[in-house]
């Protein structure tokens, strides 16, 4: 690549001082062809890109390794082979090249592959009544003259955007399931899916202790099965507790299967 400064010498050395195309190549240690291409042009400044990598060696075996990788791709971690393992299996094929050649085009294989594959979203888009997230905050308050750390739970309408924050003193399985229940009765209804974010005590002995615990639907929403109700079917898929509900980070969505209503 030339850059600004000797683009400048050869072309202050060829139209002021009159030197020849032989004596700049000389002096500035540059071809003729360089030369002549930036006395002709008034260009600033020049990039060579390449449009097709060559790949003498490798070029007729991408076939039989993209097979390889591919291959060894959908194997278990554990059972996966390194890039040397593959290199001698190609070699075994008859391949004569070298290893830095299968593990460039390895890499490059394996960010391509990565991109394509690539399948976890979060939808930016909600219909009225699809989904509702909610998440645990902390605020810190003064009671009675004391100051006091509550935890805030977050109920917000992923259409609308509407929210329901209440503080509570600790983050127990009763208190979320009473700001289910009051988010419910506030929004009238409940959503068909819920979305949480590291759920931590959300309800992982739900399904242990029956009738113990009330439900926090209202009377007029129809109950969920056993396995929708387990809470805690969404712990450790988010991006960790303190997110507030509404950022596109939370993406562990848990299939609540409630009765959709309209809200």
């Amino acid at each position: 690549m030339l850059v600004v400064e000797t683009i400048a010498k050869i072309r202050l050395a060829y139209f002021s001082r009159k030197m020849t195309i032989k004596a700049i190549c000389r002096d500035l240690r540059v071809s003729r062809k360089v030369v002549r291409k930036v006395i002709r042009s008034q260009a600033t400044e020049f990039h060579y890109q390449r449009d097709v990598q060559p790949q003498p060696k490798i070029g007729p075996w991408r076939d039989r390794l993209d097979s390889l990788l591919l291959e060894n791709d959908g194997k278990p971690a554990r059972e996966r082979l390194t890039l040397i393992r593959v290199f001698e299996e190609l070699r075994g094929l008859g391949y004569e090249g070298g290893y830095d050649a299968v593990r460039r085009y390895a890499r490059v294989w394996s960010k391509e592959r990565a991109s394509e594959t690539a399948s976890a979203y979060v939808p930016l888009t909600f219909a009225p009544g699809e989904a509702y997230q909610f998440d645990w905050s902390h605020d810190i308050v003064v009671m009675d003259g004391v100051t006091t750390t509550v935890k805030v739970a977050h109920v917000r309408l992923c259409h609308s955007r509407m929210m329901l924050a209440r503080a509570y003193p600790r983050e127990t399985q009763e208190m979320v399931f009473d700001a289910h229940e009051r988010a419910f009765a506030f929004f009238r209804g409940a959503c068909s899916r819920g979305i949480y974010d590291n759920m931590n005590g959300g309800g992982d002995d739900l399904h242990r202790q029956g009738s113990a615990i009330q439900s926090p639907l209202p009377p007029d929403v129809l109950a969920p099965s056993c396995r929708a109700c387990r809470l805690h079917a969404g712990v450790g898929l988010g991006e960790g507790p303190g997110r507030e509900p509404g950022r596109p980070r939370a993406r562990a969505l848990l299939h609540a299967a409630l009765a959709r209503q309209e809200l």
